[in-house]
């Protein structure tokens, strides 16, 4: 008598066999590699030379990850090097920020746009914050801007990036939430880096300073300025907990110096899906967490569909103020 297997016995053992294939067949970065568009340091540097070796200790890769800087023209010809050079390569991420929706919004990457690469996923984010000094008579964002709009040549912001730039661009995002029509009258002074403006904020010479949480958490522990927003969807946590969002005081402004990636826009679907995949498990590991905290990184959770959705609102948001205020046309 012959033994002949049922249809349900056949069935399994196929699918067994599929599952296996399928598991045999998923994609694996063979030769790992992430750009950072500038020179060693700095964050474009730290987000890929941390995220892979965080990578590799969590077993998410089998190598190796290998950085290689490629600075110029503000991330551009890392971001030219990619569309134009290595449009396929499955295994490549780039490290991206803020100042890459920036960029990309004014134009400042000649010929490229965001929808020529596919946006990966956040590691974290920097939130912005509008403070003044602790002596200040202002008690709230709704103060300043309050005085902004009845005086506009009353007020002056500092900040430690150029016009137009994304410290800038913080306390437009503010007044532009608030209803001041024309955010050209806002007054904005730049100066070479946040301790500089700060230490004009405490000379007097201006009223007020936008820049980032890590940037003014030592002069709020000093006693020297106070937080009157931090441009974050809600309240931080730990030791971030007392001061208050923007978004709380009726003000529904966000500003987050995000850190993430994007990759090639050739790059297969089943590759994407994997460094999405392996980006997410990071995320969600407690070493990134440490690593989060140790370096003042703010949660900012946000993986493949929903991280372009975020860059892409960036990109517009921008691209609208910085044509408010002339820095495209």
């Amino acid at each position: 008598m012959t033994f002949t297997p049922t249809r349900g016995l056949m069935a399994a053992a196929f699918l067994g066999l599929s599952a296996l294939g399928a598991q045999a067949q998923m994609f694996t970065p063979e030769n790992p590699e992430c750009i950072a568009p500038a020179n060693p340091g700095g964050g474009w540097d730290f987000t890929c030379r941390q995220v892979g070796k965080s990578l590799q200790d969590l077993g998410l890769l089998d190598g190796t990850m290998q950085v290689v800087n490629l600075a110029g023209g503000g991330g551009g010809v890392a971001y030219a090097e990619v569309v134009n050079k290595q449009n396929d390569n499955n295994d490549l991420i780039v490290a991206a920020s803020s100042a890459t929706a920036t960029r990309l919004a004014q134009g400042a990457y000649p010929g490229n746009t965001m929808d020529q690469v596919r946006w990966v996923a956040s590691v974290g984010a920097d939130y912005g914050v509008i403070a003044v000094a602790a002596d200040s008579a202002m008690e709230s964002l709704t103060d300043l801007l309050d005085a902004m709009k009845n005086d506009p040549t009353s007020i002056s912001v500092a900040g430690g990036s150029a016009v137009g730039g994304w410290d800038h661009l913080k306390v437009l995002i503010a007044a532009n939430a608030y209803g001041i029509d024309d955010v050209r009258t806002v007054k904005y002074i730049a100066f070479d880096g946040g301790g500089e403006a700060v230490t004009q904020l405490l000379a007097g010479s201006v009223q007020a300073f936008t820049g980032d949480l890590s940037e003014a958490k030592g002069f709020v522990d000093s006693g020297d300025i106070k937080v009157l927003a931090v441009l974050s969807p809600e309240r931080l946590a730990g030791e971030f907990d007392k001061f208050p969002t923007a978004k709380e005081q009726g003000v529904d402004a966000i500003g987050a110096n995000w850190r993430g990636f994007y990759a090639p826009g050739g790059m297969s679907d089943e590759a994407y899906d994997v460094w999405v995949a392996k980006i997410g498990e990071l995320y969600a590991s407690d070493s990134w967490k440490a690593t989060m905290a140790a370096n003042g990184m703010a949660p900012l959770d946000l993986q493949g569909a929903a991280f372009e959705e975020f860059v892409a609102g960036s990109v517009a948001q921008i691209e609208g103020i910085s044509r408010e205020i002339g820095i495209i046309k």
